[in-house]
């Protein structure tokens, strides 16, 4: 019996880790490593989160400020082994610039590596997880991104990443604050299978970059399923390839996270940035901004602030959307549909064009509600395009009722997106309930 209790006791912190009350539905942010790398500072930090103010983007759920790398002072307090911050580049502390970010009503996050060096060369937190979750608390931290560079080669199965990520789990539990953990193991090992008993959200891949589909050889893998080296220079659409068959595992406080937003920073058009936006959004992966927010084009602002295509992540059934098939276009890439269910009976779905030209289909409504039955999706159906506004200005125009299909035009490089719901003649047989 002791043994037993003394099992259940050992187990409890990872229970605590997924019942934090924290990620109910996917976190939204601003992040400063996909626009700023390690060119960070006091003023840059706290201007930014003025700017998620001062554009409302607060409003619309964009509420952690996230402290990248390269905070760092060159070493650790020596005596205590604390982790310290660059004075240089943070004269009132990491603890100063929380203070003035919560004063904003807003969150304030940080970033480590579990390992013994960060992805920018400074100290990691490998072995250092309590004294590191304790400081972070003391600073008013409400958010951890907890990288994988120099992990002393503890990774290659399962159960050795878990224990080297449930560490700092355990450490920040401990703490008694809630902080959001969100890893970042670049899918090794297949986190989608251990950490959701231990973290709010893990990425599934290398690295993002600013590009849409353009292969990269340093993101060398065709799916993640069994991937040797996760790499970066990952393309937009290879992440979302990877994401795929991940929704599955995805839920209430545990997210794929399919790696910050490029919108915004250069490297795609607005179509592009649309189908980046619209499918992060989708499969319910955090939405981060990643670009500079004291200085965004209208077209980023109006890809960011789409509160209809917000809404759908933001959605609280929690159910990321499932690619239902992937067809191969003559030009050259494919077009894709994928469908998802929103709360009070509403539903959602897309379709993607990765190819170079215009192309129209007739999407069957029987396949967007494969999940509902053959009976369901032969019903009628009210479609809302969520990137089209109605004559009020709101995001999410009615283009009518629709039954059996629908004829959908996708540039290249676009996708469309459609809130659906079931008009009062359509319903599901009882039988395929």
């Amino acid at each position: 019996m002791a043994r037993a209790l003394l099992a259940l006791a050992s187990a409890l912190p990872a229970v605590l880790a997924l019942n934090n009350g924290l990620a109910l539905t996917p976190q939204m942010g601003w992040n400063t490593w996909n626009r700023f790398g390690c060119g960070i500072d006091e003023d840059l930090i706290v201007g930014s989160a003025k700017a998620l103010v001062s554009n409302n983007l607060t409003g619309l759920g964009y509420n952690y400020v996230l402290i990248d790398d390269c905070w760092h002072a060159d070493s650790r307090d020596p005596d205590t082994g604390a982790p310290v911050e660059n004075k240089d580049k943070f004269p009132n502390g990491i603890k100063g610039v929380a203070d003035q970010i919560h004063s904003m009503g807003l969150k304030v996050g940080i970033y480590s590596s579990a390992g013994t060096y960060t992805c920018g060369g400074k100290f990691g937190s490998l072995g250092f997880e309590e004294i590191d979750a304790k400081t972070y608390a003391s600073w008013g931290i409400d958010y951890l991104k907890y990288d994988n560079c120099y992990n002393e080669g503890r990774a290659g199965t399962p159960l050795i990443s878990y224990e080297r990520y449930n560490n700092m789990s355990r450490a920040l539990n401990a703490t008694g604050r809630p902080i959001l953990y969100s890893m970042c193991n670049w899918g090794e090992d297949g986190p989608w299978n251990f950490a959701v008993d231990i973290a709010n959200s893990w990425r599934i891949s290398g690295d993002i970059y600013d590009n849409f589909d353009r292969y990269d050889v340093r993101c060398p893998c065709t799916d993640m399923l069994d991937c040797k080296l996760p790499g970066f220079h990952c393309a937009v659409t290879r992440i979302l390839d990877f994401s795929a068959p991940l929704g599955q595992k995805a839920g209430h406080g545990h997210w794929n996270d399919l790696d910050m937003l490029e919108v915004g920073n250069g490297g795609m058009n607005f179509d592009e940035y649309v189908t980046h936006f619209s499918m992060w959004a989708l499969v319910k992966s955090p939405l981060i901004l990643g670009n500079d927010v004291t200085n965004m084009s209208d077209d980023t602002k109006t890809i960011v602030t789409n509160d209809a295509i917000i809404a759908v992540n933001q959605d609280p059934n929690g159910s990321p959307a499932t690619r239902v098939w992937k067809r191969s276009l003559p030009d050259g890439g494919d077009l894709q549909l994928w469908s998802g269910s929103l709360v009070n009976n509403q539903f959602v779905f897309a379709v993607l064009n990765t190819g170079t030209s215009n192309h129209t289909e007739d999407i069957s409504l029987i396949d967007v509600f494969t999940d509902q039955g053959k009976s369901f999706g032969s019903g009628t159906f009210t479609l809302f395009d969520l990137w089209q506004k109605d004559d009020s200005g709101k995001w999410g125009k009615n283009i009518g009722d629709f039954q059996g299909s629908v004829s959908v035009t996708v540039g290249s490089h676009q996708t469309k997106v459609y809130r659906a719901t079931p008009a009062s003649s359509s319903k599901r047989a009882l039988e395929e309930l």
